[in-house]
């Protein structure tokens, strides 16, 4: 795949300026005060999220063609699926640590903006070795269909100890931390000496489970693509809408029991498209369409499954 370039510096500006000004609207006015997330405000802040990247879709479609809004398309549907584990890592995490419903839209915000400048460093490399050495493309798609292998033979939910994360256990050993939550802050200073709270700890496993999902997920974008402005795009609009997706999901995610089985078989396809990829070219829509497929038919499986449950267990109760 040639490694074309999209986008002039003024286009790179302009989207590094709407993302900084977008996480400052979020934090500083519409967050301003900590406060749990209803269902309502997720499902709205879902569908802008969703609505501002298909919209930046329709402006890369005018500006660079059908091709690369294509590949904006599949990469960012890609990176949401993809997304939807870390959602059940937040989980275990925030049970873990026991986060007050109240405090962890902060704990995610800050947790999103550290992994956009990790997906950030990892694209600008990724990108740039396979610019260097061609043949790495085999190697991301091995990590690719060795996870989905994984994922797909792997048995129970999660299995998860973020309170025996080696980053979490390094700095306990060397920083003291409080006992208890202190509103919304990281640190406070107790008898003149700065401890951190409990807050700091679950944000530290939060950093440290994305860069696990990092090797996953941008792997497969480059399956899509090596365009480095559609790469980082689509990735960060996904990224963006993992706060609200995650409210909007947390209390059902458990129904999907099948959707794992669907993010296997998505990793194992694009994983074979990197490793075939001098032999077969599959084209982006027929890559779209086969992604979009397998996820449908994960989610409808899941819930027509629920629903017979549902149903066997009314009938046993009468």
């Amino acid at each position: 795949m040639p490694h074309v370039f999209v986008g002039t510096p003024a286009l790179w500006i302009g989207f590094l300026i709407f993302i900084v000004a977008m996480l400052a609207l979020d934090l500083g006015v519409l967050h301003r005060r900590a406060h749990a997330i209803s269902l309502k405000e997720a499902g709205i802040w879902s569908a802008v999220w969703v609505s501002l990247a298909m919209t930046f879709n329709v402006v890369l479609y005018f500006a660079f063609g059908p091709q690369r809004a294509l590949e904006f398309t599949t990469g960012y549907v890609i990176e949401k699926a993809l997304s939807v584990d870390n959602i059940f890592v937040f989980v275990v995490i925030f049970s873990a640590f026991s986060v007050p419903p109240r405090l962890q839209h902060r704990v995610l915000f800050w947790g999103v903006f550290g992994a956009l400048l990790m997906r950030a460093v990892f694209i600008v490399l990724g990108g740039a070795f396979l610019d260097a050495f061609h043949w790495a493309i085999y190697v991301f798609g091995a990590i690719l269909l060795v996870t989905g292998a994984r994922l797909m033979i792997s048995k129970g939910g999660v299995d998860i100890h973020p309170e025996k994360n080696p980053i979490v256990r390094l700095f306990r050993r060397y920083v003291p931390v409080t006992a208890r939550y202190v509103d919304g802050k990281f640190f406070v200073k107790e008898k003149g000496r700065r401890h951190a709270t409990p807050l700091l700890l679950t944000l530290l496993a939060v950093e440290g489970t994305d860069v696990v999902f990092a090797v996953d997920s941008i792997p497969a974008i480059f399956a899509i693509t090596t365009d480095p402005f559609i790469v980082f795009t689509s990735n960060i609009f996904a990224i963006l809408g993992l706060r609200s997706l995650y409210f909007l999901l947390a209390g059902i995610i458990d129904k999907f029991r099948y959707l794992k089985f669907g993010l296997s078989l998505v990793l194992i396809f694009v994983g074979a498209k990197m490793v075939l990829v001098q032999f077969v070219k599959v084209p982006i829509l027929v890559s779209l369409a086969v992604i979009a497929c397998l996820l449908a038919a994960s989610i409808i499986a899941s819930v027509l499954r629920d629903s017979m449950d549902h149903r066997r267990s009314r009938r046993a109760a009468d």
